[in-house]
Parts: structure tokens; sequence; C-alpha cells
């Protein structure tokens, strides 16, 4: 008898799936901030295989670098087809993103539409440490 999968077994969908490099250029300026909103943003539930339709927000000081707003856009929708949670995409995002642009302070926020009746937004937040020398 084959056992159904639970949220449980999935709970890491999505995680290791390789995706387009998010690319960078100089910064020439210090202490502002930028503000992208990516109103089409869609992912698949892994239990269900249902499409998640969201707005993805990412606020950030950058640093030395700045994101290249095209190849953030890729990024962004080669989420489309993969089974993931909504959780778990906006901590991704926000891992690759910080990877990437290596921000002063960046939050990734999920605004994401109704499913079943509720709708969720998800935060998250990464600040650089000083470093101590």
């Amino acid at each position: 008898m084959k056992r159904e999968k639970t949220y449980f077994d999935c709970s890491a969908s999505g995680l290791e799936v390789k995706l387009p490099e998010i690319e960078i250029w100089k910064n020439q300026f210090s202490d502002y901030e930028i503000i992208i909103e990516f109103p089409e943003f869609t992912s698949v539930c892994p239990l269900t295989g249902l499409p998640d339709f969201g707005t993805i927000i990412i606020k950030y000081i950058p640093d030395r670098f700045c994101v290249e707003m095209k190849s953030l856009k890729l990024y962004l929708n080669a989420y489309r087809n993969i089974g993931i949670f909504q959780e778990n995409a906006v901590n991704r995002i926000l891992k690759d993103f910080v990877k990437s642009v290596k921000p002063k302070k960046v939050q990734v926020t999920g605004v994401f539409r109704p499913r079943g009746g509720m709708n969720s937004t998800i935060t998250a937040v990464y600040k650089k440490r000083k470093s101590t020398k």
C-alpha cells in the first residue's frame, strides 16, 4: 500500500533546485534604499501541485554591488514550475540574493494571494554584521 505524501515529506522541496544566476553591477553611491516589486511571482505547492500566486518585494541597501534587474526577473520567473512552500521560497530568495549581491541589509517579503480562504505574508530579513577588526 502506497503512503500519501505529507507536508513533512515535502518540507525541503525546492531548496536545492538549480536556478538562474543573479547578476550584479558595481554600486557608485552609499546609504540609499532600493525597493523592487515583482507582482507576477508564481510557484507550485509541492504537496497539492496547485499554483501559488503572489508579489515578491525586495527592499535593500546596497553595499558594493546592485542587483541587475533582468537577471533578477529571470531568477524569479524560474520559480514558476518549482514545487516549493511559500515560506521556503521567500527564505531561498533572501539567501540567494545575499549570496550574489552582498547588500548591507535586505528584506524579502512575499505577499501571497488567498488559497483555501487564507492568504499569507512572509518576511525574511538579513543585516550584514559589522566587521570586528
